[in-house]
């Protein structure tokens, strides 16, 4: 071994918490390794689990996201937004932060769902609004579900943990870039190094892994489909490895190139590539209907933005079930993305106003990701309902993968459209995993910024291996078990994140003034003064004059 190649080696060692490392690394290999061996038992005890999540804590991850969002719009609009994270400017310009953000956080769902997604609400309704599905009226029901699904509750919680973590990490001494540093005036930050911030970022990392592996596999998947689809090719469990392998070498060359060299040019072109296939659905689509859907939609989702969030259910005859399986599902799974992702954002985010990371996070994400659901879902609903192409077996298999490329076969030049989107596919793919491992590699390290290239490597193989064994052995129930231990996995984040808000409204009021209540205000007793003299001045007893 070689000088150069022996200090890698030390370098890996020396950086690495073995703690976290460790048990993140055999919780990982541990779950992929029970469902080799008994897969069906697995499975059992997930549903087990699962149901109780969904039983007794649904609504706790309702309110929390709501509470969440409130906050952040405070944040924007509030005396707080002007607070800095640290001292220094901004490392990347706000389009490169703005498109780093955006890929990293969760757009590789945004592309898969977008074709796709609104169709399910079409055929099937929240019961909230009491539309039968397949009509004409469940259409704008339809995208302004999606829309409220993916404009601001997922990317709040993404948002909140990356400015807790960069706060913090940035403004005070010796608090390193890591999960549990987002609770640090809860948990002392003399016991960052202590077992209760272990174990917090020890459920980061599995959560990480979970969630981002299934996220991937469900775009493995939809570029699988697509060349089944368009060129009749039938990859096997063999072709699967070997695409995911490939993608796995691509993201991982990028990861090694580092932030700046790799993820930042990717998501700059990402953007680029998105933008123009959302503006040529656009163009080529029904444009008229589309416009005239984005503004109702728009108009119903602010309007019953509320009641969509602390919907329940209660009542109403199959309400608590739908709910459960997409709003409760959708918040989970965002809140098991919210360690990698807000570890991240607070990454890029030093030098940036509080304002600027909340805005960024659930304003200008929202801009992007609203025109695309309504572009590309609302042009598969127009689609669908008037036969111009046929989803309904999408909908009956529960097969979303292949959604997009019906949809742009039905183009002119549908070829050129559905390479495009393949392209867009991995290439978000790519991103998704990129960051992600730079995440995970971080957390394991005890808050580097730079983890070594070895740490970043094993991450990034571990997870490419996770998603195609995930995509092999998932199958339709195998997919179900997997979504509900991400469900598993999310739920314990939910109040993680709302630890990390309750931790930034404590110590902004200490250090900024309080907003609601005057500084000195008293919660619980007399705040009359009990000294045994009486105050002078204005509005105290007059003096005697004794002359």
């Amino acid at each position: 071994m070689s000088d150069v190649e022996e200090g890698v080696v030390d370098e890996f060692f020396e950086e690495i918490d073995p703690i976290v490392f460790a048990f993140g690394a055999l919780l990982t290999v541990g779950v992929i390794a029970a469902f080799f061996i008994n897969q069906s038992a697995v499975t059992e005890t997930i549903n087990t689990v699962y149901s109780g999540v969904v039983e007794y804590l649904n609504w706790a991850l309702l309110v929390i996201v709501f509470l969440i969002v409130l906050f952040l719009l405070f944040l924007i609009i509030g005396p707080w937004g002007k607070i800095k994270m640290g001292d220094e400017e901004p490392e990347y310009s706000f389009l490169s932060f703005f498109a780093m953000l955006y890929s990293a956080g969760f757009a590789a769902g945004v592309v898969f769902w977008g074709p796709t997604e609104a169709l399910f609400y079409y055929n099937d309704p929240s019961p909230l609004f009491g539309v039968e599905g397949g009509t004409s009226e469940a259409i704008p029901i339809a995208i302004q579900q999606t829309l409220f699904h993916w404009a601001l509750p997922q990317l709040a919680v993404f948002t909140i943990m990356g400015l807790a973590i960069a706060y913090f990490a940035y403004n005070y001494e010796n608090v390193p870039l890591r999960v549990s540093s987002a609770l640090t005036p809860i948990i002392g930050a003399e016991n960052l190094d202590g077992p209760f911030a272990k174990v917090v970022d020890i459920l980061a990392v599995f959560a990480t892994i979970g969630g981002v592996a299934t996220s991937l596999g469900f775009i493995g998947s939809q570029f699988i489909a697509g060349l089944n689809y368009q060129w009749g090719i039938d990859l096997g469990n063999v072709g699967i490895l070997l695409v995911v392998t490939t993608m796995t070498l691509l993201f991982t060359i990028s990861m090694v190139l580092g932030v700046d060299r790799g993820i930042r040019r990717l998501s700059n072109f990402n953007m680029i590539l998105f933008v123009a296939l959302m503006l040529a659905t656009f163009i080529l689509g029904p444009t008229l209907f589309l416009l005239l859907l984005g503004s109702q939609a728009m108009g119903g989702m602010i309007a019953d933005f509320t009641s969509m969030s602390l919907y329940t259910g209660t009542g109403t005859d199959g309400g608590t079930t739908w709910m459960n399986d997409w709003t409760v599902f959708y918040w989970a799974w965002a809140l098991s993305w919210s360690p990698f992702a807000g570890l991240f954002i607070a990454r890029i985010s030093k030098g940036r106003t509080v304002r600027e990371v909340a805005f960024t996070g659930i304003g200008a994400t929202s801009a992007a990701t609203i025109p695309w659901f309504t572009f590309v879902g609302g042009t598969a609903l127009r689609y669908h309902h008037t036969g111009t192409a046929d989803f309904s077996t999408v909908v009956a298999n529960n097969t979303p993968e292949v959604s997009g490329f019906i949809l742009f076969e039905a183009f002119p030049f549908g070829t050129v459209f559905m390479i495009a989107f393949m392209i867009l596919v991995t290439t978000f793919f790519i991103t998704s995993a990129d960051s992600s491992t730079l995440a995970v590699s971080m957390m394991t390290t005890g808050g580097k910024a730079r983890p070594s290239s070895i740490n970043r490597v094993f991450w990034g193989v571990v997870l490419g291996l996770t998603a195609a064994i995930l995509m092999i052995i998932g199958g339709e129930s195998g997919t179900g078990a997997l979504q509900n231990a991400v469900i598993i996995t999310g739920a314990p984040f939910a109040f993680v994140c709302f630890a990390a808000m309750l931790s930034l409204i404590r110590d902004f009021s200490s250090s900024y003034g309080r907003v609601l209540l005057q500084d000195e205000t008293v919660l619980i007793g007399s705040s009359r003064k009990t000294d045994s003299e009486p105050p002078a001045g204005p509005g105290g007893p007059a003096e005697m004059d004794d002359d």
